[in-house]
């Protein structure tokens, strides 16, 4: 009797694994999105829709294999993840990089079809993601900071493969994914604190871990987005609608991530993260439901 590793369905099930599948669909996701918010693009192409969301996920899913393979000694010990393919072992690392390096060359290649620049920003994006982000986890935890910038390269990676270019509506829409993402990340990182702190990852801003002071850091990024959201009408991107949408949706998140400094516990992080899931589709589908340029 085969192993499920060694059936079709299991091995699309480690492939799902690898590249993170939920993950990288809410970063494709993202970056479509701003494709179609990209003021060049005037209708729905389904099929520029099929190939674009195709090569994003091949670029996200390589940069996340290839996060696996480094991280395999790791991963394997923490609870979360030590189901993953190669961390516990149902996949070589040869066959790791093998998926990544052909995944990563074709998604490049695939959004080369739109315009150079959208290739060359998902080629740096893959790069830094696992070349620099990744390994930078273990020594400090600015590496949070340097992973929101291919965090944040899909929205500008989006705008280019629309626009042709890197005007200011896609820094806005880079601005706002950026400052999201550190509440987002912090509350995970919160909840998971001890499996972080037993593989040694450093992804608190505060060496002690869930302190105040990594706290009031989720509170001041969130507060950040205030401002941000109300590019998007400055620049006439978006109508009002979508203005209204984005300072509530805003305000809540500032106010999940005060009641983290307040209580400090598991729950509230808890719910800091699952807000953070619900905000970004929610504000980015209302931007391209009110689009106005």
């Amino acid at each position: 009797m085969p192993s499920s590793s060694l059936t079709f369905a299991g091995k699309l099930r480690d492939y799902k694994l690898l590249i993170k599948f939920n993950l990288s669909f809410m970063v494709v996701f993202s970056a479509l999105i701003c494709y179609l918010l990209a003021p060049k693009v005037t209708q729905f192409d389904w099929w520029a829709i099929i190939l674009f969301f195709l090569g994003g996920m091949l670029v996200t899913g390589s940069a996340n294999a290839i996060n696996q393979i480094v991280e395999r000694d790791t991963d394997a010990m923490m609870k979360r993840t030590a189901n993953r393919p190669i961390a516990s072992g149902r996949m070589s690392v040869e066959e790791g990089w093998i998926f990544a390096v052909i995944a990563g060359i074709g998604g490049v290649l695939i959004l080369w079809h739109f315009n150079f620049l959208a290739a060359a920003l998902s080629a740096f994006s893959l790069f830094v993601y696992a070349f620099i982000y990744t390994p930078l986890k273990k020594v400090t935890s600015i590496s949070v900071l340097v992973g929101a910038i291919p965090g944040s390269l899909p929205c500008l990676i989006g705008w280019a493969a629309g626009n042709d270019d890197l005007s200011v509506g896609g820094w806005v829409l880079f601005a706002l994914q950026f400052f999201w993402q550190f509440p987002h990340f912090w509350a995970i990182a919160w909840i998971a604190h001890k499996d972080y702190e037993k593989a040694g990852f450093r992804l608190l801003p505060s060496i002690e871990g869930p302190t105040r002071y990594s706290a009031i850091q989720a509170v001041i990024y969130s507060l950040l987005l205030l401002p941000v959201g109300v590019l998007p009408y400055y620049i006439g991107m978006s109508g009002q609608i979508s203005l209204a949408v984005l300072i509530v949706a805003n305000g809540l998140m500032v106010w999940q991530c005060v009641r983290l400094y307040r209580e400090m516990t598991v729950q509230a992080a808890r719910r800091v993260m699952f807000g953070s899931y619900i905000y970004l589709p929610v504000v980015l589908l209302a931007l391209l439901a009110n689009k106005t340029a």
